[in-house]
């Protein structure tokens, strides 16, 4: 589980970081991500709906897609609020393939979220274009 001041806990938070953050998709799972405050902890929600399978398929989705938020967390403990979306195709995902979306996702939308001044800097090279 992760620690309270880590987690979105009210609708205005899930709304806000939907609608203002960035959208990156992928088979198993759709992820917003949203810049907080430099200061501010990082935040993850997570939405599993009955698209995804009974209660106990939902229950595991849900605990893989917290524990790979707790990894997230682990490497940026601060600056971005994060919703996670799971899709029916979860429901049949092993944990490597649905750790592996997420990582993909979450790689994207930070992507799309540095500044552009930063992105020409990185030791990526190159300026993403979208």
């Amino acid at each position: 589980m992760l620690p309270a001041r880590h987690r979105l806990r009210t609708s205005a938070d899930f709304s806000h970081t939907v609608r203002s953050g960035v959208r990156q998709g992928r088979r198993n799972v759709v992820l917003y991500a949203a810049l907080s405050d430099d200061g501010a902890p990082s935040r993850f929600g997570f939405i599993v709906s009955k698209a995804v399978g009974n209660a106990v398929t939902r229950n595991l989705v849900k605990r893989r897609l917290r524990e790979a938020g707790a990894e997230t967390l682990r490497e940026r403990p601060t600056g971005v609020d994060v919703v996670v979306r799971a899709l029916p195709a979860a429901s049949a995902a092993d944990w490597p393939t649905l750790r592996g979306d997420y990582a993909s996702a979450l790689r994207g939308a930070l992507r799309r979220l540095q500044p552009a001044h930063e992105r020409e800097a990185s030791p990526e090279g190159g300026t993403e274009v979208g």
